[in-house]
């Protein structure tokens, strides 16, 4: 399994992230499903092809319920990119829940399902079949007879602001950089309190394939800071060791004094100074 599909996958089982994004994106940000009214479901069933047994995984998958009762099962799928048999995946992933219930015998009440496609796709917005039977070339006398099947697509990069300001979980950093990528602009940080950060940089150094995120996170500075973490701290820490490398790199070339250097990189002087110490003296 892909590093970026575990990462997504780890992130979007906190019950907290689950129900937030349940709640504005199916509920227009009613707070209606509670993180305590979630249980996990199994991701994995069974299907049996030409005589043969074959697995299929959901990402994330979680039962929605009202004390004992299992009011629904809701499943996660993530998409970089437009999938053309999606709809058909669906299905499949949909009808072995609904099939398992068939064959619960002690089962007291049936419960629907609902599947979320999560595409992060930035270049383009899902260009592929939303339904069944966009799938298929169906011969018009037959397509009366053809039962469709659609499927729930969100891109996230495609949000609005309003949209992304209701996302009360970590889920907001998530989809406010996506915004950012798909419109060419720089992410903008805020000094909202993480809650789930080490998951979160994670993440986004799987989604950037920059490794900055986790090892700033993982600086002994960094994680010794009083409070909680913030988007801005991990951001400035970030931007700081960029500068960092520039100035070492600056001072080796001897490109100027330290003062210009200080200029050049809008910094303090004697920060410059206490960088220019790293610099090995050559014997």
């Amino acid at each position: 399994m892909a590093v970026k599909d575990i990462t997504e996958k780890n992130f979007e089982d906190f019950e907290d992230v689950f129900a937030d994004i349940v709640n504005v994106l199916l509920f227009k940000g009613k707070r209606l499903m509670k993180e305590n009214e979630l249980e996990a479901a199994t991701t994995k069933s069974m299907l049996k092809i030409d005589g043969k047994i074959h697995e299929q995984e959901r990402d994330v998958s979680k039962f929605w319920k009202n004390g004992e009762v299992r009011i629904s099962i809701l499943g996660f799928e993530n998409q970089t990119a437009p999938d053309s048999l999606m709809p058909l995946r669906i299905m499949g992933y949909d009808g072995a829940s609904y099939k398992k219930q068939v064959n619960d015998k002690k089962l007291k009440k049936r419960y629907p399902v609902a599947t979320l496609v999560l595409y992060f796709g930035t270049e383009t917005k899902w260009t592929a079949p939303k339904n069944l039977c966009g799938c298929f070339e169906i011969p018009e006398e037959l397509k009366p007879f053809v039962s469709d099947y659609e499927i729930n697509v969100f891109e996230i990069a495609w949000l609005d602001d309003n949209t992304i300001n209701m996302f009360q979980s970590d889920f907001k950093f998530v989809a406010k950089y996506f915004q950012a990528k798909r419109l060419n602009k720089d992410y903008e940080p805020s000094n909202e309190e993480l809650k789930h950060a080490d998951e979160l940089m994670k993440l986004f150094t799987a989604l950037t394939g920059d490794n900055s995120f986790e090892e700033v996170y993982n600086s002994s500075k960094l994680n010794n800071k009083k409070g909680g973490f913030t988007m801005d701290d991990v951001i400035a820490r970030i931007e700081n060791r960029g500068k960092e490398e520039i100035i070492l790199r600056l001072i080796e070339s001897n490109a100027g004094t330290i003062e210009q250097i200080a200029e050049w990189v809008k910094l303090p002087v004697e920060e410059v100074k206490k960088i220019a110490q790293k610099v090995p003296v050559m014997g």
